[in-house]
């Protein structure tokens, strides 16, 4: 039996997140296996909770750059004395790890992204969609082949964070209800429109006993983030204030998160917190859907007038006429939706 698993994730942000749920349910499961996170450095606080779990920064600048530095990355990991590799990943780079470590007689697995079931969803054709294999599912098959079959069912979420003074000094004590938006995600096709944000924005600050916190980062966003806060005293910009850890500890005290499909739907998910998603040119049928949450927290563009959707697994794909698909989610639909998620009461 394998006593210390090797787990390999090197990006994105969300993708690394929806690694979490997984190796924490590993964890409390198989409390006598060691696992070993290899990722970037920027995510180890993700990891910083679940019990026997270490990190393992790469560096990619410098001592693991290029083809010489995998087989540095390999003689590093090889002395930590790895049984086994999961390779969540499945990009060229962690391939040659987990060829070298399979060489070397260790057992290995990598998770199959289901390619051709994404390829049929996204086809451009008017088709019925039915939801393809998550992505949590996908990896707990993975640590199947290794001969660690996981159970999701009932997580166990960690408590939420006890907020440090200097994290108080930028967002009051909690009073009310916090809520979370993050507007922005890596591509256009899947970023709610401005405008129409703005409008839910307007909306939910009304009721001033609530709070509502902006995320995003980079200068670019936080100018629109400044924008959207549209002057309303209980509408606070985190973006450029916090760092990870903080923003983690931030988000475990929300009430709920709204999120494009983008990397804070899943931060926030793997700390069970309740997330509302809107989604444009890709579907939470893809496998993306943020851990632990009901379909119905999931808004999605209308197929009716859009009948191509999902068009994009990652949302990288333009389709000529599908510009406007978000403008078919009503501001007024996310409202009621936090405002029912949050018992909200009118000002």
């Amino acid at each position: 039996m394998s006593k210390h698993i090797l787990v390999i994730r090197l990006s994105a942000m969300g993708d690394v997140a929806m690694t979490v749920p997984v190796l924490k349910a590993f964890s409390l499961q198989y409390p006598e296996v060691k696992i070993t996170v290899v990722s970037r450095p920027f995510f180890k606080p993700f990891f910083d909770d679940i019990e026997n779990v270490t990190f393992f920064g790469i560096d990619l600048k410098e001592r693991h750059k290029g083809f010489a530095g995998l087989l540095r990355l390999f003689s590093d990991l090889r002395k930590l004395n790895i049984d086994a590799v999961a390779d969540l990943h499945n990009v060229l780079r962690s391939k040659v790890v987990r060829t070298l470590f399979d060489i070397s007689g260790k057992k290995v697995a990598a998770t199959d992204k289901g390619r051709q079931d994404k390829k049929e969803l996204t086809k451009l054709a008017i088709k019925t969609i039915s939801p393809t294999k998550s992505m949590f599912s996908r990896h707990c098959e993975t640590f199947e082949k290794l001969g660690f079959p996981i159970r999701l069912e009932n997580p166990i979420f960690p408590e939420k964070a006890v907020l440090s003074d200097e994290i108080i000094a930028i967002t009051g004590k909690k009073e009310g209800s916090w809520m979370g938006i993050a507007p922005f995600a890596q591509y256009e096709s899947k970023v709610y429109p401005i405008d129409l944000m703005q409008e839910v924005i307007d909306e939910l600050a009304k009721n001033t006993s609530n709070k509502i916190f902006l995320f995003g980062g980079g200068n670019e966003e936080i100018k629109m983030l400044n924008q959207l806060k549209n002057n309303h005293k209980n509408v606070l910009v985190l973006a450029g204030k916090t760092n990870l850890k903080e923003e983690l500890a931030i988000i475990s005290n929300l009430n709920v998160m709204l999120s494009m499909d983008s990397g804070n739907a899943h931060i926030a998910a793997m700390l069970g917190v309740k997330v509302i998603t809107l989604w444009g040119a890709t579907h939470p049928f893809a496998g993306f859907k943020p851990f632990h949450q009901p379909d119905d927290f999931c808004i999605t563009s209308d197929r009716t007038q859009y009948p191509f959707l999902p068009t994009s697994v990652y949302g990288n794909k333009k389709v000529e006429g599908y510009e406007n698909a978000m403008r078919s989610i009503l501001p007024e639909t996310v409202v009621s939706k936090i405002k029912e998620l949050i018992n909200y009461t009118s000002p």
